[in-house]
């Protein structure tokens, strides 16, 4: 069988999950939620890469060089979700599934919050969700590509 490929990227300030807010975050670190999801898709048959950054250029930079080799991607783009122009058009280029996800209900949060540029290209946001919302992500990409 073959092994079906997706890439877990996250934006800035995302390494700090565990740290940082924890009102809206949680306790859990970057760290233990892509441990988590790895143990999630074990025996799925799924490969997940994972990328976090806090550059914008290095996020482009990562997709550029490596988009081709996913079927989907899931994308907590953090503060770049609400103002970045050259993301939402990188991932305009990408062929697969994109799902993006917040671990916030982002429309409860600050105005400058509730608009998400990457939304309209998106095949599914969650938000709201908790770190589950990354699973609920890779769920719907199984059903999608009826894998």
């Amino acid at each position: 069988m073959t092994k079906k490929r997706i890439i877990i990227l996250n934006g800035p300030n995302l390494n700090l999950l565990g740290k940082r807010e924890l009102i809206h975050y949680g306790n859990k670190s970057l760290e233990d939620i892509n441990n988590n999801l790895q143990k999630y898709v074990k025996k799925k048959n799924i490969i997940l890469d994972f990328f976090q950054s806090n550059s914008e250029g290095k996020i482009l930079d990562y997709l550029h060089n490596r988009i081709s080799n996913y079927d989907a991607l899931i994308i907590n783009a953090g503060g770049y979700t609400h103002t970045s122009v050259a993301l939402r058009d990188c991932l305009k280029i990408f062929e697969g599934l994109i799902y993006e996800v917040h671990i916030s209900n982002i429309y409860n949060r600050e105005k400058f919050r509730r608009k998400s540029l990457l939304s309209e290209i998106c095949n599914g946001v969650i938000c709201g969700a908790g770190i589950v919302g990354y699973e609920m992500a890779i769920d719907a990409v199984i059903i999608e590509k009826n894998w």
